[in-house]
């Protein structure tokens, strides 16, 4: 697209204002709304800035609205499929649980856990099940589930559990060669994908031992602590058909993956195959949502499709449990989706202004040695994320903004992926007005900002890419000319 030129390289404090509206009103949003602040104001805060973004651009420096309408175009357009992805993990939540997927997980995982293990047992299954499928989002909405289902059962706050959950899945995110997020990323800077993936153990590999140490400790002060299982199990037990039955849903999902099937795709004949095992196996639960006592074929779709779009209950005679194995359906994600179409508008307004590159142009400045230019990328990969609202988006710029400073100093591009993986991939989860933030905090019922502090491994990461460098683990340079070829 064209851009005008004069809004290319507006002035720095310029540039920062509205980044400092959004978090303000983002701030003010939070201490009035808490829990709700997702539900709407948040939002508000991103058109907001967005506003003042091109307000400041269109009267300081005579920008068109047309390169502002046309970002917005193409980014919203390209979102078009995570919507959709968004839509379809809240029909399979919802569906899997319904159909007792969920629920024999956990009624099997209470038995078989110990609390004081539970926490690193967590972090460990989400990383091995996000290593094998690619994805952190199907991973959270499918076992983490399951497993905050479990915690419940065991005593375990919500927000450690949540924590857990997410610091392995975004573990497997990271290393899997399967992973969107790694392909991009070192396909962006020009490196191998396995060359990238060997690098970045030098940096992920500390940072999931030292989380799972950290929640090994938290382990420890539930060690002895009475839980009552048995109420779980037996109100379990009231709601549903507990059968192993219902495991062929997850092996179905998992032949799915393992035959590099579409992410849409694979969701959806997850979700379809979720259904039948619902009408299979609890036409019981399906009768109660549809609000019929007799089971009739009519009932049982109406019951289905209800499941699919909408919120349901289904009484256990716990009410702790009731509100454990509620869904929200299609409808629950629309709330996120609002939220990623304004996160989106404002990363559009940042990027077409150029404000968002004035930005990062006065981090390039300092940059002198190596730390300091790997501190800077990790840096700005962080502040993407605040900005973009979108991972995918701060990769693609936070990779585009230092390519060329990496290949004239002869940095191998294994360095700024990793960098950029360590810091754009891990912190998206941690911005409530991120795709990833919002859509976790929306599929565990943990608000962004209460599971944030017990998310180690997101948070480790990106000190750890800028200590490893300070240690001397950089990988070697290039052969002589291989950077200018690259660039």
């Amino acid at each position: 697209m064209t851009m005008n030129t004069n809004t290319l390289h507006p002035h720095p404090l310029i540039s920062l204002l509205p980044l400092a509206v959004l978090i303000a009103l983002i701030a003010l949003v939070l201490r009035i709304f808490l829990d709700d602040a997702l539900s709407g104001a948040s939002q508000v805060a991103l058109m907001v800035a967005s506003s003042v973004c091109v307000a400041l651009s269109m009267l300081v420096y005579k920008t068109k609205w047309t390169v502002f309408e046309e970002m917005i175009k193409k980014t919203v357009g390209d979102a078009g499929v995570s919507i959709l992805i968004l839509l379809l993990i809240g029909m399979m939540s919802a569906t899997w649980m319904v159909s007792g997927v969920v629920p024999t997980m956990i009624y099997y995982g209470v038995q078989l856990m110990s609390p004081w293990l539970f926490l690193p047992c967590a972090c460990i299954i989400s990383s091995f099940i996000s290593v094998i499928t690619g994805t952190s989002w199907t991973t959270i909405a499918t076992i983490g589930i399951a497993l905050m289902g479990i915690g419940d059962a065991l005593g375990i706050p919500q927000p450690y559990t949540a924590g857990a959950i997410i610091s392995g899945a975004y573990f497997g995110d990271k290393m899997s060669p399967m992973s969107d997020t790694t392909v991009l990323a070192s396909s962006m800077a020009g490196a191998d994908l396995f060359s990238h993936i060997r690098y970045m153990l030098y940096t992920t590999v500390p940072s999931i031992v030292i989380s799972l140490v950290l929640y090994l400790v938290i382990g420890l002060f539930y060690n002895g602590q009475e839980v009552e299982v048995n109420q779980y199990l037996t109100g379990l037990n009231n709601g549903f058909n507990i059968s192993l039955w219902t495991m062929v849903v997850p092996l179905f999902t998992a032949l799915l993956i393992y035959k590099k099937m579409p992410l849409l795709i694979t969701l959806l004949l997850s979700s379809l195959a979720a259904c039948l095992c619902a009408v299979v196996l609890q036409p019981e639960a399906l009768m109660h949502i549809a609000g019929e006592k007799q089971v009739n074929a009519l009932s049982l779709f109406e019951g289905l499709m209800l499941t699919c779009y909408t919120k349901t209950n289904i009484d256990t005679g716990f009410e702790a449990i009731n509100s454990l194995v509620a869904t929200r359906g299609m409808v629950g994600m629309l709330s996120t989706v609002w939220l990623i179409l304004c996160a989106m508008c404002f990363g559009s307004c940042m990027v077409a202004s150029g404000m968002l590159r004035s930005i990062t142009r006065i981090i390039l400045k300092g940059i002198k040695g190596t730390a300091s230019l790997v501190c800077s990328t990790v840096a700005s990969g962080v502040l993407l994320n605040l900005v973009m609202g979108d991972q995918f988006l701060s990769i693609i710029m936070n990779v585009s903004i230092y390519h060329d400073e990496y290949a004239e100093r002869g940095y191998r591009p294994e360095l700024l992926s990793r960098s950029t993986e360590d810091s754009a991939t891990v912190t998206s989860v941690l911005v409530p007005w991120t795709a990833c933030g919002m859509t976790q905090s929306t599929v565990l019922g943990i608000p962004t900002l209460v599971y944030l502090p017990f998310c180690f491994f997101n948070i480790i990461s990106p000190i750890m890419s800028c200590l490893v460098v300070i240690l001397g683990f950089v990988p070697k340079p290039q052969p002589k000319g291989t950077a200018e070829a690259a660039a």
